[in-house]
């Protein structure tokens, strides 16, 4: 029997689809924890994350997809789209290192709201109902996480953490908007860019051992690995579904660094952060059971 003749084949590639994205989602959730457990500063941190990350990736994707990888950087949709990721992979880190891991990942997973709302501005994609509900849940319950920003001294890094996500959230309608761009090779690039960026402000050569094996693996293992695992996992199964998978990341991330440095979220982010989730979570149930109902193809 061939694989195209297996009936099993449909449900055992939505496993392996769901089994990878969800693995991506725990790589990226330790992002916070390696960022604290560094003893750099944010742009060093951000130097030797991105240099290991482009690295590792130029090397992966020249391997899997030979030198056009490397050609489609002279494209100008993917230097818009590679520069848009830089400043999100930047903001994170910068963001990581002025308010609470909580925050800047719960407020960096309000990215699809705000790609929607740039969708329908910008595309004119039809927006329904229950997602404009959702995103003004989430607006709220972003507003209440960041309500006492200033007075904890935050205001700084819940802001970037928003302006990381209003970045990457461009980056993703600029990829609807030029089906024909290869988020791969943008984001191989996109690394690249940011290490340039941070380089001028980076000390790399006070950087500790210790400090340079985390920072090895923050780029390669957490951002690397993971990207190449969703890349992979996303395209066999619904985008609903990538979604709610995604959120592993929102809820680990902030798990581990309380778990290991006893980083407690305060009540705001605790109370904001569940409106948030919760906006996510109902999305794309609904999303989900409307598409079986429907008979829509999930993607």
């Amino acid at each position: 029997m061939t694989p195209s003749s297996d009936p099993a084949a449909p449900a055992t590639a939505t496993r392996r689809g769901t089994l990878l994205v969800a693995c991506a989602a725990v790589c990226w959730s330790t992002g916070g924890l390696i960022a604290r457990l560094v003893t750099t500063d944010p742009w060093t941190t951000n130097l030797w994350r991105s240099l290991f990350a482009s690295l590792f990736l130029a090397v992966a994707l020249g391997a899997i997809q030979g030198r056009e990888t490397f050609a489609l950087w002279r494209r100008w949709p993917v230097l818009t789209v590679a520069s848009c990721m830089a400043l999100a992979s930047t903001c994170f880190i910068l963001s990581l290192a002025r308010t609470s891991v909580a925050n800047t990942l719960i407020l960096m997973s309000t990215g699809p709201y705000v790609a929607g709302l740039l969708g329908w501005l910008l595309l004119g994609e039809r927006v329904l109902r229950r997602t404009w509900l959702a995103m003004g849940v989430a607006l709220a319950g972003a507003a209440v996480m960041v309500s006492g920003s200033y007075a904890r001294g935050t205001f700084v890094g819940d802001g970037l953490a928003i302006v990381m996500a209003a970045s990457f959230a461009t980056a993703t309608v600029l990829v609807r908007r030029h089906p024909e761009i290869s988020m791969a090779p943008a984001a191989a690039l996109a690394t690249a860019l940011t290490a340039l960026v941070a380089l001028p402000l980076a000390s790399p050569l006070q950087t500790a051992p210790r400090d340079l094996a985390l920072l090895a693996f923050f780029g390669i293992g957490q951002f690397g690995v993971g990207f190449l695992l969703f890349m992979v996992g996303a395209r066999a199964i619904p985008a609903a579904q990538t979604s709610l998978i995604g959120m592993l990341e929102t809820v680990l991330g902030p798990l581990w660094v309380w778990l290991v440095l006893n980083e407690r979220p305060t009540a705001a982010t605790v109370a904001g952060g569940a409106l948030i989730l919760a906006a996510l979570l109902a999305s794309g149930l609904m999303d989900a059971v409307s598409r079986r109902t429907s008979g829509l193809p999930a993607r």
